[in-house]
């Protein structure tokens, strides 16, 4: 699969690529737990169908030290035992904030109580702001059918997805 355009090779794309990175800085900065950042990223990619980030997200999982095992659970969370409670919470909100269009009321009252249950304000702020960031990046990705595969870990050391 080749690549449609590359968005930083030009000033606006560049630019754009540069203060989305900043953003997600302090997303990752957050006391959000990284892991659970990697697999709500990972989770959302997956359903979106974005090879780069799904590439991206799996490979800074596996470099954080991320098992093989829960990485390749993660497409069957709710079918799997390898996740925490807090985690099943995130990526159940992960799901549901990815599915807007299939869910006729958005992220479930359920769903937003265990993820209360779990996180306090800081990490919610981070974790409803990377739910909109990965679906912004999965976009991005999708749209220009930027691949998977070529991604190294650390390749974007500001942070950018």
């Amino acid at each position: 699969m080749e690549p449609r355009f590359n968005l930083v090779d030009n000033e606006i794309g560049a630019k754009f690529a540069k203060r989305f990175g900043n953003a997600s800085l302090v997303i990752h900065q957050s006391s959000l737990p990284r892991s659970t950042q990697e697999l709500v990223s990972l989770r959302a990619s997956q359903i979106n169908g974005c090879g780069f980030c799904v590439d991206l997200h799996t490979k800074d999982a596996t470099a954080a030290g991320e098992s093989a095992v829960r990485l390749h659970l993660v497409a069957a969370w709710r079918e799997s035992t390898v996740f925490t409670e807090a985690e099943r919470a995130a990526l159940a909100l992960a799901e549901e904030g990815t599915r807007l269009a299939d869910a006729h009321q958005g992220v479930s009252d359920e769903t937003w109580a265990q993820v209360r249950k779990h996180y306090d304000d800081e990490q919610i702020a981070a974790l409803v702001s990377l739910v909109a960031q990965i679906n912004a990046a999965n976009r991005l990705g999708v749209i220009v059918r930027n691949p998977g595969g070529s991604y190294e870990p650390g390749m974007f050391a500001n942070g950018s997805n």
